[in-house]
């Protein structure tokens, strides 16, 4: 089961569709409670960094995301939500993350319209199971203001360019985040929520052998 973060910031139901669409089944949780019951999840955001931290702490849900991450169960970001993965976010000011990768959230430099909106391609940076069967160069859908400048730069899986070159997709370990809107980058970004329900398949069938 995947797990989709319900704190009022998210495109929930076009995610959760998405993976019906492709064969997973998915909830959308609305008590940090609720994550005991999930093997995967996925952290949606639209909007600001800081009205998304507010909301997570006002929810309760910071610590909670924290440890789910430190279990080693697959997690990932989608564009805030990625975003919110990092250290500070310098949205309206300098705001605290969740802190789950190194590295901070900046705005585009003078020079190109935003927010960042349309369609834009992805280079394949490293390989990665979260990007398994994506051709170099494929497209996906973008909507954001700020782009990531991770502080280890072996997190960056994917990039794209709008200006500047900015991670599209980034990961260490179990965490993972998508600057893009899989949900609404048919084919490909239905590829990716494949990959990441095969991975939570996956996790969960070794954690069943370990215990």
């Amino acid at each position: 089961m995947i797990g989709i973060v319900d704190y009022g910031r998210g495109n929930l139901r076009s995610v959760e569709k998405a993976l019906e669409k492709v064969g997973f089944e998915a909830t959308i949780m609305a008590s940090p409670a609720e994550l005991s019951t999930v093997n995967g999840l996925i952290l949606p955001g639209v909007g600001a960094f800081a009205d998304a931290m507010q909301a997570l702490e006002q929810g309760g849900w910071i610590e909670p995301l924290t440890q789910f991450a430190r279990s080693g169960r697959p997690f990932l970001g989608i564009c805030l939500g990625m975003q919110i993965l990092f250290e500070i976010g310098e949205e309206h000011g300098e705001h605290t993350g969740l802190g789950l990768l190194t590295g901070r959230v900046v705005k585009f430099p003078p020079g190109r319209k935003v927010p960042h909106m349309g369609w834009n391609s992805l280079r394949l940076e490293q390989p990665s199971h979260l990007l398994e069967g994506i051709p170099n160069e494929s497209y996906f859908y973008f909507v954001h203001s700020y782009y990531a400048e991770p502080g280890e730069k072996k997190d960056i899986v994917a990039t794209s360019d709008y200006g500047v070159v900015f991670p599209a997709v980034v990961g260490k370990d179990n965490v993972w985040g998508a600057q893009f809107h899989p949900e609404k980058s048919s084919p490909w970004g239905l590829q990716i929520l494949t990959n990441f329900g095969k991975w939570v398949n996956e996790d969960e069938t070794l954690s069943s052998h370990r215990s």
